[in-house]
Protein backbone atom coordinates (compact mmCIF):
# COMPACT_ATOMS: atom_id res chain seq x y z
CA UNK A 1 0.00 0.00 0.00
CA UNK A 2 1.08 3.31 -1.29
CA UNK A 3 0.25 5.39 1.97
CA UNK A 4 2.42 8.65 2.41
CA UNK A 5 3.06 11.79 0.22
CA UNK A 6 6.61 12.61 1.50
CA UNK A 7 8.22 9.56 1.55
CA UNK A 8 8.68 7.52 -2.26
CA UNK A 9 5.91 4.59 -1.67
CA UNK A 10 7.05 1.62 0.12
CA UNK A 11 5.70 -0.88 -2.39
CA UNK A 12 8.20 0.73 -4.66
CA UNK A 13 11.04 0.88 -2.09
CA UNK A 14 11.85 -3.01 -3.71
CA UNK A 15 12.96 -1.39 -7.57
CA UNK A 16 16.23 -1.70 -7.88
CA UNK A 17 16.84 2.10 -8.35
CA UNK A 18 20.29 1.69 -10.27
CA UNK A 19 18.32 0.54 -13.71
CA UNK A 20 18.14 3.54 -16.39
CA UNK A 21 15.77 3.10 -18.56
CA UNK A 22 16.82 0.35 -21.41
CA UNK A 23 17.66 1.78 -25.15
CA UNK A 24 14.17 -0.19 -26.29
CA UNK A 25 11.72 0.02 -28.48
CA UNK A 26 9.90 2.23 -25.82
CA UNK A 27 12.62 4.47 -25.21
CA UNK A 28 13.29 5.06 -28.61
CA UNK A 29 9.91 5.82 -30.06
CA UNK A 30 9.50 7.83 -27.40
CA UNK A 31 12.82 9.75 -28.17
CA UNK A 32 11.94 10.34 -31.58
CA UNK A 33 8.16 11.35 -31.02
CA UNK A 34 9.49 13.98 -28.21
CA UNK A 35 11.76 15.68 -30.72
CA UNK A 36 9.17 16.05 -33.85
CA UNK A 37 6.31 17.87 -32.02
CA UNK A 38 4.09 17.31 -35.23
CA UNK A 39 4.23 13.58 -35.45
CA UNK A 40 1.04 12.26 -34.86
CA UNK A 41 0.52 9.43 -31.73
CA UNK A 42 1.44 5.78 -32.83
CA UNK A 43 -0.20 2.47 -31.35
CA UNK A 44 2.41 1.45 -28.42
CA UNK A 45 0.78 -1.93 -28.66
CA UNK A 46 1.29 -2.37 -32.26
CA UNK A 47 4.76 -1.15 -32.33
CA UNK A 48 5.44 -3.24 -29.59
CA UNK A 49 3.94 -6.33 -31.60
CA UNK A 50 5.92 -6.10 -34.17
CA UNK A 51 9.48 -5.39 -31.76
CA UNK A 52 8.38 -8.67 -30.32
CA UNK A 53 7.50 -10.72 -32.67
CA UNK A 54 10.98 -10.20 -34.51
CA UNK A 55 13.02 -10.31 -31.37
CA UNK A 56 14.02 -6.62 -31.34
CA UNK A 57 13.33 -6.61 -27.93
CA UNK A 58 11.57 -8.88 -24.85
CA UNK A 59 8.69 -8.42 -22.75
CA UNK A 60 11.14 -8.75 -20.09
CA UNK A 61 13.22 -5.84 -21.14
CA UNK A 62 10.45 -3.79 -21.56
CA UNK A 63 9.15 -4.98 -17.67
CA UNK A 64 12.20 -3.82 -17.05
CA UNK A 65 12.23 -0.15 -18.46
CA UNK A 66 9.05 0.51 -17.25
CA UNK A 67 10.07 -0.48 -13.17
CA UNK A 68 13.42 1.96 -13.86
CA UNK A 69 10.52 4.69 -14.81
CA UNK A 70 8.16 4.08 -12.08
CA UNK A 71 11.36 4.34 -10.14
CA UNK A 72 12.22 8.09 -10.91
CA UNK A 73 8.42 8.79 -11.66
CA UNK A 74 6.46 7.32 -8.92
CA UNK A 75 7.52 9.25 -5.88
CA UNK A 76 6.32 12.65 -7.52
CA UNK A 77 3.16 11.17 -9.16
CA UNK A 78 1.72 9.11 -6.74
CA UNK A 79 -0.62 7.00 -9.53
CA UNK A 80 -0.23 3.74 -7.75
CA UNK A 81 -2.02 1.85 -4.59
CA UNK A 82 -0.06 -1.41 -5.82
CA UNK A 83 2.60 -2.49 -8.04
CA UNK A 84 1.98 -6.19 -9.34
CA UNK A 85 4.87 -8.71 -7.32
CA UNK A 86 4.88 -11.06 -10.32
CA UNK A 87 5.54 -8.15 -13.28
CA UNK A 88 8.60 -9.46 -14.41
CA UNK A 89 7.78 -13.49 -13.89
CA UNK A 90 4.72 -12.64 -16.50
CA UNK A 91 7.10 -10.82 -19.01
CA UNK A 92 9.15 -13.95 -18.61
CA UNK A 93 6.22 -15.67 -19.36
CA UNK A 94 5.43 -14.40 -22.75
CA UNK A 95 9.08 -14.27 -23.42
CA UNK A 96 9.06 -18.01 -23.29
CA UNK A 97 5.89 -18.46 -25.31
CA UNK A 98 7.76 -16.44 -28.40
CA UNK A 99 10.77 -18.49 -28.06
CA UNK A 100 8.59 -21.76 -28.40
CA UNK A 101 6.78 -19.96 -31.50
CA UNK A 102 3.72 -20.13 -29.63
CA UNK A 103 0.89 -17.93 -30.52
CA UNK A 104 0.84 -14.92 -28.51
CA UNK A 105 -2.29 -12.73 -27.88
CA UNK A 106 -3.21 -8.99 -29.10
CA UNK A 107 -2.02 -7.55 -25.43
CA UNK A 108 1.55 -9.44 -25.60
CA UNK A 109 3.96 -7.58 -23.56
CA UNK A 110 1.31 -5.28 -22.78
CA UNK A 111 1.65 -3.10 -18.98
CA UNK A 112 -1.70 -2.71 -17.81
CA UNK A 113 -2.67 -0.57 -15.02
CA UNK A 114 -6.07 -1.20 -12.91
CA UNK A 115 -7.91 1.00 -10.92
CA UNK A 116 -7.94 -0.24 -7.61
CA UNK A 117 -12.08 -0.63 -7.70
CA UNK A 118 -11.30 -3.20 -10.38
CA UNK A 119 -10.86 -6.42 -8.57
CA UNK A 120 -7.84 -8.95 -9.32
CA UNK A 121 -6.94 -11.53 -7.25
CA UNK A 122 -2.92 -11.58 -7.17
CA UNK A 123 -2.84 -7.43 -5.86
CA UNK A 124 -5.22 -6.03 -3.35
CA UNK A 125 -8.16 -4.24 -4.11
CA UNK A 126 -8.80 -1.55 -2.17
CA UNK A 127 -11.41 0.88 -3.92
CA UNK A 128 -9.26 3.84 -2.29
CA UNK A 129 -10.85 2.98 1.07
CA UNK A 130 -9.39 2.54 4.58
CA UNK A 131 -12.57 0.04 5.02
CA UNK A 132 -10.82 -2.22 2.44
CA UNK A 133 -7.29 -1.34 3.37
CA UNK A 134 -5.37 -4.91 2.37
CA UNK A 135 -8.21 -6.65 0.86
CA UNK A 136 -7.74 -9.32 -1.40
CA UNK A 137 -10.34 -10.53 -4.00
CA UNK A 138 -10.52 -14.14 -4.65
CA UNK A 139 -11.36 -13.57 -8.32
CA UNK A 140 -10.23 -11.05 -11.31
CA UNK A 141 -12.80 -8.80 -12.74
CA UNK A 142 -13.48 -10.05 -15.68
CA UNK A 143 -12.31 -7.51 -17.92
CA UNK A 144 -8.98 -8.24 -15.98
CA UNK A 145 -9.44 -11.61 -17.01
CA UNK A 146 -9.87 -11.05 -20.40
CA UNK A 147 -7.16 -8.50 -20.52
CA UNK A 148 -4.69 -11.45 -18.91
CA UNK A 149 -5.88 -14.28 -21.80
CA UNK A 150 -4.94 -12.20 -24.24
CA UNK A 151 -1.73 -11.70 -22.53
CA UNK A 152 -2.22 -8.65 -21.00
CA UNK A 153 0.71 -7.77 -17.88
CA UNK A 154 -0.42 -5.74 -14.96
CA UNK A 155 1.49 -3.61 -13.84
CA UNK A 156 0.05 -2.36 -10.79
CA UNK A 157 -3.40 -0.95 -9.15
CA UNK A 158 -4.17 2.88 -9.64
CA UNK A 159 -4.72 5.40 -7.29
CA UNK A 160 -8.98 6.79 -7.12
CA UNK A 161 -11.02 8.84 -5.16
CA UNK A 162 -12.90 6.58 -2.44
CA UNK A 163 -14.86 3.92 -4.07
CA UNK A 164 -15.21 6.78 -7.54
CA UNK A 165 -16.77 9.21 -5.36
CA UNK A 166 -14.87 12.89 -6.47
CA UNK A 167 -13.49 14.56 -9.19
CA UNK A 168 -9.67 15.28 -8.38
CA UNK A 169 -8.35 11.89 -6.66
CA UNK A 170 -8.01 14.02 -3.55
CA UNK A 171 -10.37 11.98 -1.79
CA UNK A 172 -8.53 8.65 -1.69
CA UNK A 173 -8.08 6.89 1.74
CA UNK A 174 -4.21 7.09 0.91
CA UNK A 175 -2.74 9.85 -1.52
CA UNK A 176 -3.15 12.57 -3.91
CA UNK A 177 -2.10 12.23 -7.24
CA UNK A 178 -0.59 14.54 -9.14
CA UNK A 179 -0.81 15.69 -12.64
CA UNK A 180 1.94 14.89 -14.87
CA UNK A 181 1.63 18.45 -17.02
CA UNK A 182 1.85 20.36 -13.47
CA UNK A 183 2.85 18.36 -10.50
CA UNK A 184 0.91 21.16 -8.45
CA UNK A 185 -2.55 20.16 -10.18
CA UNK A 186 -5.27 17.46 -9.55
CA UNK A 187 -5.66 14.56 -12.55
CA UNK A 188 -9.19 14.61 -12.09
CA UNK A 189 -11.39 12.20 -10.83
CA UNK A 190 -12.06 9.52 -9.96
CA UNK A 191 -9.83 7.51 -11.74
CA UNK A 192 -6.95 10.00 -11.56
CA UNK A 193 -4.53 7.55 -10.98
CA UNK A 194 -4.70 5.65 -14.39
CA UNK A 195 -5.23 8.86 -16.40
CA UNK A 196 -1.98 9.86 -14.72
CA UNK A 197 -0.08 6.89 -15.28
CA UNK A 198 -0.81 7.04 -18.80
CA UNK A 199 -0.14 10.08 -19.55
CA UNK A 200 3.68 9.67 -17.77
CA UNK A 201 4.24 6.81 -19.60
CA UNK A 202 4.29 4.57 -16.33
CA UNK A 203 2.07 2.45 -18.39
CA UNK A 204 0.68 1.49 -22.15
CA UNK A 205 -3.12 1.69 -21.09
CA UNK A 206 -5.34 0.98 -18.38
CA UNK A 207 -8.51 0.48 -16.89
CA UNK A 208 -10.84 3.07 -15.51
CA UNK A 209 -14.63 3.27 -14.59
CA UNK A 210 -16.97 5.80 -15.56
CA UNK A 211 -20.39 6.99 -13.19
CA UNK A 212 -20.53 10.67 -14.30
CA UNK A 213 -17.22 10.82 -16.24
CA UNK A 214 -14.47 9.62 -14.15
CA UNK A 215 -13.03 8.13 -17.36
CA UNK A 216 -13.02 11.07 -19.06
CA UNK A 217 -12.89 14.28 -17.31
CA UNK A 218 -8.89 12.84 -16.35
CA UNK A 219 -8.34 11.94 -19.59
CA UNK A 220 -8.84 15.75 -20.64
CA UNK A 221 -6.74 16.77 -17.55
CA UNK A 222 -4.23 14.27 -18.52
CA UNK A 223 -4.07 15.08 -22.29
CA UNK A 224 -4.60 11.23 -23.06
CA UNK A 225 -7.42 9.40 -24.73
CA UNK A 226 -10.20 8.00 -22.83
CA UNK A 227 -12.94 5.74 -23.73
CA UNK A 228 -16.36 5.18 -21.63
CA UNK A 229 -18.15 2.51 -23.86
CA UNK A 230 -22.33 2.09 -24.35
CA UNK A 231 -23.74 0.77 -21.09
CA UNK A 232 -23.65 -3.52 -21.24
CA UNK A 233 -20.66 -3.30 -23.54
CA UNK A 234 -18.13 -4.11 -21.07
CA UNK A 235 -19.28 -6.52 -18.18
CA UNK A 236 -19.15 -4.95 -14.48
CA UNK A 237 -18.13 -8.21 -12.84
CA UNK A 238 -15.76 -7.71 -10.42
CA UNK A 239 -16.62 -3.49 -10.67
CA UNK A 240 -16.88 -2.22 -6.96
CA UNK A 241 -20.49 -1.21 -7.51
CA UNK A 242 -20.61 3.12 -6.72
CA UNK A 243 -24.33 3.30 -8.80
CA UNK A 244 -25.27 0.08 -10.62
CA UNK A 245 -27.16 1.60 -13.25
CA UNK A 246 -24.59 4.16 -14.30
CA UNK A 247 -20.98 2.49 -13.85
CA UNK A 248 -18.86 1.45 -17.11
CA UNK A 249 -15.50 0.34 -17.25
CA UNK A 250 -13.54 2.41 -19.49
CA UNK A 251 -9.97 2.61 -21.46
CA UNK A 252 -6.99 4.91 -21.31
CA UNK A 253 -4.30 5.03 -23.90
CA UNK A 254 -1.84 7.44 -25.54
CA UNK A 255 -3.37 6.96 -28.46
CA UNK A 256 -6.88 6.05 -30.14
CA UNK A 257 -6.04 2.73 -31.69
CA UNK A 258 -4.14 1.66 -28.07
CA UNK A 259 -7.57 2.93 -26.52
CA UNK A 260 -9.66 1.17 -29.01
CA UNK A 261 -7.63 -2.34 -28.97
CA UNK A 262 -7.34 -2.26 -25.37
CA UNK A 263 -11.73 -2.02 -25.49
CA UNK A 264 -12.12 -5.08 -27.87
CA UNK A 265 -10.16 -7.10 -25.76
CA UNK A 266 -12.56 -6.66 -22.53
CA UNK A 267 -16.06 -6.35 -24.34
CA UNK A 268 -18.90 -8.86 -24.62
CA UNK A 269 -21.42 -10.69 -23.01
CA UNK A 270 -20.35 -12.14 -19.49
CA UNK A 271 -22.69 -14.68 -17.88
CA UNK A 272 -21.39 -13.15 -14.62
CA UNK A 273 -23.36 -9.74 -15.20
CA UNK A 274 -27.18 -9.94 -16.70
CA UNK A 275 -26.25 -6.17 -17.57
CA UNK A 276 -23.94 -6.91 -20.26
CA UNK A 277 -24.79 -6.84 -23.80
CA UNK A 278 -25.46 -9.84 -26.36
CA UNK A 279 -24.40 -7.57 -29.07
CA UNK A 280 -21.59 -9.12 -31.15
CA UNK A 281 -18.35 -6.89 -30.76
CA UNK A 282 -16.83 -5.50 -33.65
CA UNK A 283 -13.00 -5.68 -35.10
CA UNK A 284 -12.51 -1.84 -33.83
CA UNK A 285 -9.41 -2.11 -35.22
CA UNK A 286 -10.33 -2.18 -38.62
CA UNK A 287 -11.96 1.29 -38.44
CA UNK A 288 -8.01 2.87 -37.79
CA UNK A 289 -6.75 3.82 -41.70
CA UNK A 290 -2.91 4.72 -41.60
CA UNK A 291 -2.01 8.68 -42.20
CA UNK A 292 -0.29 7.94 -45.49
CA UNK A 293 -3.68 6.78 -46.71
CA UNK A 294 -5.97 9.40 -45.49
CA UNK A 295 -7.63 11.23 -48.24
CA UNK A 296 -8.04 15.02 -48.25
CA UNK A 297 -11.31 15.17 -47.08
CA UNK A 298 -11.70 11.55 -45.18
CA UNK A 299 -14.65 12.83 -43.42
CA UNK A 300 -16.96 14.13 -46.01
CA UNK A 301 -20.40 13.81 -44.92
CA UNK A 302 -20.32 13.15 -41.44
CA UNK A 303 -22.45 15.25 -39.41
CA UNK A 304 -21.44 16.40 -35.88
CA UNK A 305 -23.84 18.22 -33.87
CA UNK A 306 -21.51 21.06 -31.02
CA UNK A 307 -23.75 20.89 -28.09
CA UNK A 308 -24.37 24.63 -27.46
CA UNK A 309 -25.56 24.15 -23.61
CA UNK A 310 -22.00 23.47 -23.28
CA UNK A 311 -20.40 26.32 -24.57
CA UNK A 312 -22.45 29.25 -22.84
CA UNK A 313 -21.19 31.15 -19.40
CA UNK A 314 -19.26 29.23 -16.72
CA UNK A 315 -16.89 27.74 -19.44
CA UNK A 316 -13.36 29.13 -19.69
CA UNK A 317 -12.41 30.82 -22.49
CA UNK A 318 -9.22 29.07 -23.33
CA UNK A 319 -11.63 26.08 -22.93
CA UNK A 320 -14.19 27.03 -25.87
CA UNK A 321 -11.04 28.36 -28.12
CA UNK A 322 -9.95 24.84 -27.94
CA UNK A 323 -13.16 23.02 -28.93
CA UNK A 324 -13.97 26.02 -31.66
CA UNK A 325 -10.48 24.87 -33.16
CA UNK A 326 -11.16 21.42 -32.73
CA UNK A 327 -14.53 21.87 -34.54
CA UNK A 328 -12.95 23.85 -37.20
CA UNK A 329 -10.58 20.87 -37.37
CA UNK A 330 -13.64 18.00 -38.10
CA UNK A 331 -14.76 20.97 -40.89
CA UNK A 332 -11.56 20.52 -42.60
CA UNK A 333 -11.44 16.86 -42.64
CA UNK A 334 -15.20 17.18 -44.72
CA UNK A 335 -17.94 17.05 -41.69
CA UNK A 336 -20.85 19.38 -41.42
CA UNK A 337 -20.58 20.59 -37.97
CA UNK A 338 -23.56 22.81 -36.63
CA UNK A 339 -25.23 23.88 -33.35
CA UNK A 340 -27.54 21.05 -31.07
CA UNK A 341 -29.69 22.05 -28.19
CA UNK A 342 -30.55 19.68 -25.52
CA UNK A 343 -33.04 21.72 -23.62
CA UNK A 344 -32.86 18.75 -20.73
CA UNK A 345 -29.16 19.05 -20.76
CA UNK A 346 -28.75 21.48 -17.51
CA UNK A 347 -31.28 19.07 -15.57
CA UNK A 348 -29.24 16.43 -15.68
CA UNK A 349 -26.27 17.78 -12.42
CA UNK A 350 -28.92 17.56 -9.98
CA UNK A 351 -30.69 14.29 -11.69
CA UNK A 352 -27.26 12.57 -11.83
CA UNK A 353 -26.19 13.28 -7.79
CA UNK A 354 -29.85 12.25 -6.63
CA UNK A 355 -29.43 8.90 -8.96
CA UNK A 356 -25.53 8.05 -8.13
CA UNK A 357 -26.29 9.11 -4.39
CA UNK A 358 -29.33 6.85 -4.22
CA UNK A 359 -27.57 4.04 -5.31
CA UNK A 360 -24.41 4.34 -3.91
CA UNK A 361 -25.98 4.21 -0.17
CA UNK A 362 -27.60 0.83 -0.76
CA UNK A 363 -24.67 -0.66 -2.71
CA UNK A 364 -22.22 0.57 0.29
CA UNK A 365 -24.46 -1.21 3.12
CA UNK A 366 -22.82 -4.26 2.09
CA UNK A 367 -19.43 -2.62 4.12
CA UNK A 368 -20.19 -2.97 7.69
CA UNK A 369 -17.82 -4.51 9.46
CA UNK A 370 -19.29 -7.85 9.12
CA UNK A 371 -20.03 -8.94 5.43
CA UNK A 372 -17.32 -6.94 3.89
CA UNK A 373 -14.76 -4.48 5.60
CA UNK A 374 -12.44 -3.68 8.36
CA UNK A 375 -13.96 -4.74 11.64
CA UNK A 376 -13.96 -2.29 14.42
CA UNK A 377 -14.33 -3.77 18.14
CA UNK A 378 -16.95 -3.14 19.99
CA UNK A 379 -19.34 -4.53 22.42
CA UNK A 380 -22.59 -3.66 20.63
CA UNK A 381 -23.77 -5.14 16.84
CA UNK A 382 -24.68 -1.56 16.08
CA UNK A 383 -21.98 -0.19 17.38
CA UNK A 384 -19.74 -2.56 15.30
CA UNK A 385 -22.16 -1.22 12.59
CA UNK A 386 -21.62 2.40 13.30
CA UNK A 387 -17.94 2.67 13.99
CA UNK A 388 -16.67 0.56 11.13
CA UNK A 389 -18.47 2.43 8.76
CA UNK A 390 -17.32 6.16 10.52
CA UNK A 391 -13.92 4.82 10.76
CA UNK A 392 -13.60 2.95 7.29
CA UNK A 393 -15.42 5.45 5.49
CA UNK A 394 -14.16 9.05 4.13
CA UNK A 395 -15.90 12.17 4.64
CA UNK A 396 -16.71 12.21 1.00
CA UNK A 397 -18.73 8.66 0.57
CA UNK A 398 -20.37 9.59 3.89
CA UNK A 399 -21.70 12.75 2.59
CA UNK A 400 -23.11 10.94 -0.69
CA UNK A 401 -23.95 7.88 1.56
CA UNK A 402 -26.52 10.07 3.44
CA UNK A 403 -27.92 12.29 0.28
CA UNK A 404 -28.97 9.04 -1.00
CA UNK A 405 -30.97 8.00 1.87
CA UNK A 406 -32.40 11.02 2.39
CA UNK A 407 -33.55 10.81 -0.92
CA UNK A 408 -35.00 7.29 -0.80
CA UNK A 409 -36.46 7.69 2.70
CA UNK A 410 -40.36 7.49 3.18
CA UNK A 411 -41.82 11.24 2.51
CA UNK A 412 -39.15 12.16 -0.50
CA UNK A 413 -38.93 9.43 -2.68
CA UNK A 414 -41.24 10.76 -5.03
CA UNK A 415 -39.64 14.27 -4.76
CA UNK A 416 -36.41 13.17 -5.51
CA UNK A 417 -35.60 9.94 -6.85
CA UNK A 418 -38.74 9.35 -8.54
CA UNK A 419 -38.32 12.84 -10.38
CA UNK A 420 -34.52 12.29 -11.14
CA UNK A 421 -35.33 9.33 -12.78
CA UNK A 422 -38.08 11.29 -15.27
CA UNK A 423 -35.23 13.78 -16.15
CA UNK A 424 -33.52 10.71 -16.94
CA UNK A 425 -35.55 9.57 -19.40
CA UNK A 426 -36.20 13.03 -20.59
CA UNK A 427 -32.14 12.87 -20.90
CA UNK A 428 -31.94 9.94 -22.84
CA UNK A 429 -35.05 11.14 -25.44
CA UNK A 430 -32.83 14.94 -26.19
CA UNK A 431 -30.23 12.05 -26.85
CA UNK A 432 -31.54 10.23 -29.28
CA UNK A 433 -33.19 13.15 -31.18
CA UNK A 434 -30.03 15.44 -31.32
CA UNK A 435 -28.22 11.83 -32.64
CA UNK A 436 -31.11 10.84 -35.26
CA UNK A 437 -29.95 14.08 -36.98
CA UNK A 438 -26.32 14.01 -36.59
CA UNK A 439 -23.63 11.18 -36.66
CA UNK A 440 -22.29 12.14 -33.81
CA UNK A 441 -22.10 15.07 -30.75
CA UNK A 442 -19.38 17.23 -29.20
CA UNK A 443 -18.36 19.46 -26.47
CA UNK A 444 -15.85 20.13 -23.87
CA UNK A 445 -15.09 17.39 -21.51
CA UNK A 446 -15.47 20.07 -18.15
CA UNK A 447 -15.50 24.06 -18.09
CA UNK A 448 -11.88 24.47 -17.35
CA UNK A 449 -8.24 22.58 -17.33
CA UNK A 450 -7.03 20.74 -14.68
CA UNK A 451 -6.62 23.03 -11.21
CA UNK A 452 -4.72 23.67 -8.18
CA UNK A 453 -4.26 20.44 -5.76
CA UNK A 454 -6.72 21.72 -2.57
CA UNK A 455 -8.46 24.39 -5.02
CA UNK A 456 -12.47 23.06 -4.78
CA UNK A 457 -11.35 20.40 -2.06
CA UNK A 458 -13.56 22.78 0.39
CA UNK A 459 -16.54 23.35 -1.99
CA UNK A 460 -18.02 20.37 -3.31
CA UNK A 461 -20.60 22.30 -5.03
CA UNK A 462 -17.93 23.91 -7.48
CA UNK A 463 -16.10 20.31 -7.59
CA UNK A 464 -19.51 18.79 -8.23
CA UNK A 465 -20.57 21.22 -11.02
CA UNK A 466 -17.73 20.36 -13.04
CA UNK A 467 -19.43 17.23 -14.06
CA UNK A 468 -22.05 19.47 -15.74
CA UNK A 469 -20.43 18.00 -19.35
CA UNK A 470 -20.18 14.20 -18.80
CA UNK A 471 -22.84 13.08 -16.29
CA UNK A 472 -25.56 13.27 -19.10
CA UNK A 473 -24.15 11.09 -20.90
CA UNK A 474 -23.97 8.07 -18.31
CA UNK A 475 -27.85 9.00 -17.77
CA UNK A 476 -28.66 8.18 -21.57
CA UNK A 477 -26.12 4.96 -21.37
CA UNK A 478 -24.58 5.99 -24.39
CA UNK A 479 -20.39 5.66 -25.94
CA UNK A 480 -18.17 9.23 -25.75
CA UNK A 481 -14.49 8.98 -26.82
CA UNK A 482 -11.71 11.76 -25.29
CA UNK A 483 -8.96 12.91 -27.03
CA UNK A 484 -6.53 15.96 -26.06
CA UNK A 485 -7.21 18.93 -29.02
CA UNK A 486 -5.76 21.87 -27.78
CA UNK A 487 -3.76 23.36 -25.06
CA UNK A 488 -4.46 26.65 -22.54
CA UNK A 489 -2.11 28.52 -20.24
CA UNK A 490 -0.66 26.95 -16.95
CA UNK A 491 2.08 25.04 -15.54
CA UNK A 492 5.44 24.80 -17.14
CA UNK A 493 4.42 24.01 -20.91
CA UNK A 494 0.55 24.98 -20.68
CA UNK A 495 -2.65 22.59 -19.59
CA UNK A 496 -4.00 19.91 -22.32
CA UNK A 497 -7.65 20.34 -22.98
CA UNK A 498 -10.17 17.54 -24.51
CA UNK A 499 -12.77 17.36 -26.79
CA UNK A 500 -15.50 14.87 -26.05
CA UNK A 501 -17.31 13.31 -29.06
CA UNK A 502 -20.58 10.97 -28.14
CA UNK A 503 -22.54 8.35 -30.27
CA UNK A 504 -25.23 6.72 -30.44
CA UNK A 505 -25.35 3.40 -28.29
CA UNK A 506 -22.80 0.33 -29.08
CA UNK A 507 -21.46 2.93 -31.88
CA UNK A 508 -18.10 2.95 -30.38
CA UNK A 509 -16.83 2.03 -33.99
CA UNK A 510 -17.59 5.50 -35.15
CA UNK A 511 -16.23 7.07 -32.77
CA UNK A 512 -12.81 5.39 -32.52
CA UNK A 513 -12.90 5.60 -36.72
CA UNK A 514 -13.39 10.02 -36.22
CA UNK A 515 -11.26 10.14 -33.31
CA UNK A 516 -8.69 8.42 -35.00
CA UNK A 517 -8.77 10.30 -38.25
CA UNK A 518 -9.03 13.78 -36.05
CA UNK A 519 -5.58 12.45 -33.70
CA UNK A 520 -3.88 11.86 -36.87
CA UNK A 521 -4.11 14.81 -38.71
CA UNK A 522 -3.99 17.29 -35.65
CA UNK A 523 -1.06 19.41 -36.51
CA UNK A 524 1.50 21.14 -34.43
CA UNK A 525 0.43 19.31 -30.68
CA UNK A 526 1.89 16.87 -28.95
CA UNK A 527 0.64 15.68 -26.11
CA UNK A 528 3.78 14.61 -23.94
CA UNK A 529 4.11 16.11 -20.62
CA UNK A 530 7.37 17.71 -19.11
CA UNK A 531 7.85 14.63 -16.53
CA UNK A 532 8.12 12.23 -19.44
CA UNK A 533 10.11 14.44 -21.21
CA UNK A 534 12.73 14.70 -18.39
CA UNK A 535 12.72 10.84 -17.64
CA UNK A 536 13.64 10.97 -21.69
CA UNK A 537 16.69 13.20 -21.25
CA UNK A 538 17.61 11.09 -18.62
CA UNK A 539 17.71 8.07 -20.16
CA UNK A 540 19.99 9.87 -23.01
CA UNK A 541 22.56 10.09 -20.39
Amino acid sequence: MLSTLQQPPRSLSRIPLHLKPLRSFFTVASASASQDQSSPPSSQILTLRRALLSRQTTATQLAESYISRLSLTEPHLHSFLHISDTLLRDAQLIDRKIEKGEDVGPLAGVLVGVKDNICTADMPSTGGSRILENYKAPFDATAVRRVKEKDGILIGKTNLDEFGMGSTTEASSFQVTANPWDLSRVPGGSSGGSAAAVSARQCMVSLGSDTGGSVRQPASFCGVVGLKPTYGRVSRFGLMAYASSLDVIGCFGTSVADTGILLHVISGHDRFDATSSNREVPDFSSQFTSINLVESKPLKGLKVGLIRETLEDGVDNGVKSAISGAASHLEELGCTVTEVSLPSFSLGLPAYYILASSESSSNLSRYDGVRYGNQVFAEELNALYNDSRAKGFGPEVQMRILMGTYALSAGYYDAYYKRAQQVRTLIRKSFKDALDDNDILISPVAPSAAYKIGEKKNDPLAMYAGDIMTVNVNLAGLPALVLPCGFVEGGPVGLPVGLQMIGAAFDEAKLLKVGHIFEQTLQGCRFVPPIVADDLAYSQQ
